[in-house]
Parts: structure tokens; sequence; C-alpha cells
């Protein structure tokens, strides 16, 4: 899944450009600072390896990285499962579940955070001493908050599994060293932005229902849940606390709980449960049960997991390719571009380095706090002409190259607040398609609606 990433990816490369090149904690130089990525210490990670560097490079190097947490997290796993007093065919095919994995192998290189998530949450899952798991789980909730309940739940079950009273006041104590890391993370939003929680939760509502069929789908193509799906066994391995393994089936639960009550995530292959995985894997083969049905388990998840990688993972694996092909295409068509508004702000970010209206919120407080959903805000038209926004880019399925040039078409797969704005008066008198930026080969793209008489004729 090499080929995979996300255009969110290219937004925490803009703020790592900006704060490695410039010292900006911001999606624009000179822009008051702005809380556009979640995961707070992520772009001063990548700020490391951002400096004076194009974006699309930046990204493959946090590629790259992805790669190397995915080797260590693979020994790790790989070290945990040969431990395991399960039999040698279960230890295979489970290493074989991990390995087809679809949420795991595209959002490992995906080129965000969750690589980095995933390689914590990880080792904490198979961490023997409490006061390093709880260190481990506890930088895990930094980098992706919604792991804290899992956090709390993993560091106090395994602190106090072994029945004792004088167990439960040092698991209490485990817990709050787990949510330091976070609480610091809480403490320095609200001290730099003004607010405690991360602006997505504004920009993007969450949503019960879209959060119940987003976990559905993942326990299933996560395989994770699958290989560690044994009950009874966790019940006893609970009551007994001989192995690790209960304490994160049960976590994993709770976790796949929060991510329903958050409302799941919009990007493809399960992102927010990928980094439980591992440790449900290595989970699955601690669980004391019959030989037959650990067997039975791991061969169900092995063989959904191939499944899905083979079928589902094809779509996912050319995005890389698509990104890359738009951007070279986008350059030179928004070089005279001051300011761009658009939905979708990662690639355009690597396209140009002009000034950026987020009209999903993520990134701009004042769009954030707007009724709707990230691709249904009520925007005014008029805040095209009060920003000064030269560009305005659509996202279409079809019919983009017949609407650039001015043949009357339906506008097809275009989000709601794009064909909202689409149709207003301002939009309408002021701005006017003038060329189509295609994604991938199969019609989908980027409409071009530029501001009449503000932008010099450039060659297309």
């Amino acid at each position: 899944m090499w080929g995979f990433t996300v255009d969110d990816a290219l937004i925490s490369v803009r703020y790592a450009r900006n704060l490695a090149d410039h010292g900006a904690y911001a999606m624009n130089v000179g822009a008051p600072r702005t809380d556009g990525v979640t995961p707070l210490p992520w772009p001063f990670l990548l700020a490391m390896i951002a400096r004076h560097t194009e974006a699309l490079d930046v990204l493959f190097r946090a590629k790259a990285l992805g790669l190397v947490c995915a080797g260590l997290v693979g020994a790790r796993v790989g070290w945990k499962i040969g431990a395991t007093s399960a039999a040698e065919v279960v230890k295979i095919l489970a290493v074989v579940a991990l390995a087809t994995s679809l949420p795991v192998a595209a959002h490992v290189v995906s080129g965000m955070e969750t690589c980095v998530a995933l390689a914590l949450v990880t080792f904490a899952a198979t961490e023997d001493h409490d006061v390093a798991r709880a260190v481990l789980a506890g930088v895990a909730a930094a980098f992706r908050p919604e792991l804290l309940p899992w956090a709390f739940v993993l560091v106090a079950l395994a602190a106090a599994r072994r029945e004792s009273r004088a167990s439960w006041p040092r698991a209490a104590l485990l817990v709050v060293l787990a949510g330091a890391p976070f609480l610091a993370c809480v403490v320095a939003r609200a001290l730099a932005f003004g607010h405690a929680v991360p602006l997505a939760v504004a920009a993007k509502p969450s949503d019960a229902e879209h959060g119940l069929a987003y976990v559905g789908a993942a326990v299933v193509v996560s395989v994770g849940p699958i290989a560690a799906f044994a009950p009874l066994a966790v019940f006893r391995g609970l009551r007994e606390g001989r192995s690790l393994g209960p304490c994160v089936v049960v976590a994993a639960l709770v976790h796949l709980v929060v991510v329903v009550i958050v409302g799941g995530d919009w990007m493809p292959y399960a992102r927010l449960v990928a980094p439980i995985v591992p440790g449900l894997v290595v989970a699955a083969c601690e669980l004391e049960s019959p030989r037959v049905v650990g067997a039975l388990r791991v061969t169900v998840a092995a063989v959904v997991g191939a499944f899905f990688l083979v079928t589902a993972g094809r779509k996912g694996r050319d995005v890389m390719h698509d990104r890359e092909a738009l951007v070279a295409r986008a350059r030179e068509t928004l070089a005279p571009a001051k300011t761009i508004a658009a939905l979708d702000i990662g690639w355009v970010s690597a396209a140009s380095s002009a000034k950026l209206v987020d009209l999903a919120g993520l990134t701009d407080p004042e769009i954030a706090a707007l009724r709707g959903g990230h691709t249904s805000k009520v925007i005014a038209p008029r805040i095209l002409l009060d920003r000064e926004v030269d560009v305005l880019l659509v996202y279409t399925t079809r019919n983009g190259a017949k609407l650039a040039a001015g043949e009357p078409a339906p506008l097809e797969g275009a989000r709601a607040v794009e064909v909202r704005l689409l149709q207003s008066e301002v939009v309408q008198n002021r701005y006017r398609p003038t060329t189509f930026l295609p994604l991938g080969t199969q019609g989908a793209g980027y409409l071009v609606v530029e501001r009449v008489g503000q932008m010099p004729e450039t060659p297309r």
C-alpha cells in the first residue's frame, strides 16, 4: 500500500514546513496561528525533516518514517507471538493476519501520524512493565486523542489484574501518568489557541450513526477484532490475571465504543481502528481457548484480511501517483493566485504557496464554528470577496472539462459547500470556470473557478 495517502497528510506537512522555515504554527505564513492539526506533537516531529524541503518530498519522508514504524511493530509482534504458548499454526496464521490487515498496511505509510500512534499502541499493549506501559499509552493518546480511554483502561486493568488491594492505588497513579501527555496537549492548546479541544471537533461534529457504520466495517476489514474474538477466554483471563491479552481486548472494545461516539472518520480503510490491530493479534495468541477454536479465529481473520487487501486495497494503491500528477498540473494554473479557497486544501498546499481559505474549517476557526459538517458548512458566499479569493476549487466526478469549456453540463460529485457557493449570486456574477484539473483517469478532478478580472492571463 505504499502508493496510498490522504489529503490531510499534506495539511500537516504545510504546518511542519511553516514551522521549520518560518517558525509559524499556522496554515498561512503571516496569518495568526491556528489549531489545524489534531495530533498536536505531529507537526513538530515532521518539522525535523521538513526544513527547506518541497511538500511532496516531506510527505515521502513521512511515509518512509511509517515504514520504519511498521518494521518495529512487525518485529515486536513476532517476538511477542513467538513467546506465547499458542500452537505453531496459530502463531503463523496470526502473523499472516497482521500482514494482511488493510488498515494497518495503508495507514502506516499514509504520511499521517497514524504510523507513530500504531507503534506506540503496539508497544504499550505488549509491554510487561507497568510504568513503561503507562508512558507509551499516554504518548499514544497525545498523538491520537480518542485513544485516551483505551490508555486508561489498558493501564488500569493491567496494573490491577492480580486482584491485590495494594494494586488499585498503584493502578490509579499509573492512570494519572498515562493521562499526563494528553493533559499537556490540552493545556498547550488552551494557552496557544484559546480552546482545549482540537479545532476538528468543531469542524467535524460527531455523528454516532456514522460512527456505528464505520466501526462495523472496521471490525471486519481490520482483522484484529476477529482474531481476538473470544469472550469466554477474555473473561477467564481477566479473572485469573495471568496474561496481558484479556486487558488488551477489553481496552480495544472500549476504543471501538469511543470511535462510535466520535463519529468515526472520513478517511478510507478505518484509520482510527488501525492502531489497536497489532496488539489484538498478539492477544489472540495469548488467550487460553481450545486449540481448534484459536486456529479457526486467526484463520478467518487471515482469509478476510487477504480478501480485502486484494480487492478494496486496489483502489488505494494509485492515490499518491494521482496526487503527484494533480499537483504537477496545478502548479502553473494556480501560480498567479494569491488566495485560493477549497474544501480539500492538502494537495493545494503542495501545489501553491498562496494563502488558503479552508472551506472545511479544519484550519480556520471562523469557518469551523459555522453550522454543518466539514463538507456542508453554511458559508456565506460573501466570504470569498471579503477574503479576496482569486480561485475557488470545486471537486467533481464528471463533466469538469465540459464546464471549464463553458458547455452546459450537470455538476456531479461536488460536496454541499461547493454546490451552495457555485449556485450563489456572488460566484455566478464574479467568478468563471476556466480550467479543469483531472485527478486520476476516471473523470474526477477539480474545476478551477477564477475571479473575473483578478488574475492575469496564463497559458493553459
